[in-house]
């Protein structure tokens, strides 16, 4: 039979109410029957039912997180710091993979909405119009993590991705480069239309350099579509002398194929990338990146729920985090 508040009360010689204060963490306790409610519980192995808890307090203590692909690193990290954080806060995670479909992501917030959350972090390459109006008619507070909104409705947490393409591309520009590729997954994907792609153009326009959509090349968010891009790209008459990929692991299928055509990096093409992963240290030469804080960008993103849970004061609900520049052999 499993061990109940009934059970530790008796034990200590107590009301069940007080048992109750006790793990709820309310200080109006005398610490001479703290200790020995405590001793009870440790003593009888006693576990507080969490549905109980929570039908009491009307609170879960338990938040939905949503990701499009937890088989990949930058979720992967970005969960870490997320789970860091409600750990530490004492909140259950509720992860679920919604394998970038919008579809998918409209059911699996009714379904945490209908687990009684106490709220949601939501992560996407793109939000839908559908997606977004549930997020609006929520009952619990929703934070976007690596996740565009354009419309600034809801609490987010980022970089500034704009900002770090235009510097990337204006490096590879005072570096002597006039023909620089852009290399992205799909379009689709609000961050790469939105943010990359605008601050690639941004860095060309502002140095007089023409903005050439053929250069703009759009690919599987692959591997083997980056390499396979690379024979494309080198038959034409003016192929770029620089490239800015919009990940590593694009970068890497690059370097590869350019390296298996013969040519060297970063004596006959340069290249910046982003997301900054082992791989961007792994392969030869090391690639240059912009380093996002994918662990911080989870961290902050559950510790802005909390707050928004628990009603605390927020200064602001769009954060951007500082990233940096990883300077390595794949730029000169």
């Amino acid at each position: 039979m499993a061990v109940t508040i009934y059970d530790v009360a008796r034990d200590a010689n107590v009301s069940m109410a007080t048992v109750s204060r006790v793990v709820n963490g309310n200080q109006n306790v005398k610490p001479t029957t703290r200790r020995r409610v405590q001793e009870s519980i440790e003593r009888l192995a006693y576990r507080p039912n969490a549905v109980a808890r929570g039908l009491a307090s009307k609170k879960t203590t338990t938040v939905g997180v949503i990701i499009p692909d937890i088989s990949t690193r930058l979720y992967g990290e970005l969960s870490r710091g997320i789970a860091d954080v409600a750990t530490m806060y004492e909140y259950n995670i509720i992860l679920s993979n919604s394998d970038e479909r919008p579809e998918r992501e409209l059911e699996l917030l009714v379904d945490h909405f209908g687990k009684q959350v106490d709220g949601l972090i939501f992560m996407s390459d793109s939000v839908s119009e559908e997606v977004r109006e549930e997020m609006l008619r929520a009952p619990v507070p929703v934070v976007l993590a690596a996740t565009v909104d354009t419309e600034k409705k809801f609490a987010t947490v980022n970089i500034n991705y704009e900002q770090a393409a235009y510097e990337a591309v204006s490096k590879l520009i005072e570096n002597g480069h006039q023909k620089i590729a852009f290399v992205t997954g799909p379009l689709t994907r609000d961050i790469n239309r939105f943010q990359k792609k605008v601050g690639y153009e941004r860095a060309l326009k502002e140095a007089g350099l023409d903005v050439v959509e053929d250069l703009v090349i759009e690919i599987d968010d692959a591997y083997d579509s980056a390499y396979d891009s690379w024979e494309q790209i080198e038959k034409r008459t003016d192929k770029p002398t620089a490239i800015f990929a919009s990940n590593d692991h694009l970068a890497v299928g690059i370097l590869n194929g350019i390296r298996d055509k013969g040519h060297l990096v970063p004596d006959d093409y340069e290249i910046i990338c982003f997301e900054h992963s082992n791989l961007a240290r792994i392969v030869r030469p090391q690639l240059t990146s912009v380093v996002v804080p994918l662990y911080d960008i989870g961290a902050v993103a559950m510790r802005l729920l909390t707050k928004l849970m628990n009603d605390e004061e927020i200064e602001e609900k769009q954060v951007s985090l500082p990233y940096r520049f990883a300077q390595r052999d794949s730029v000169k």
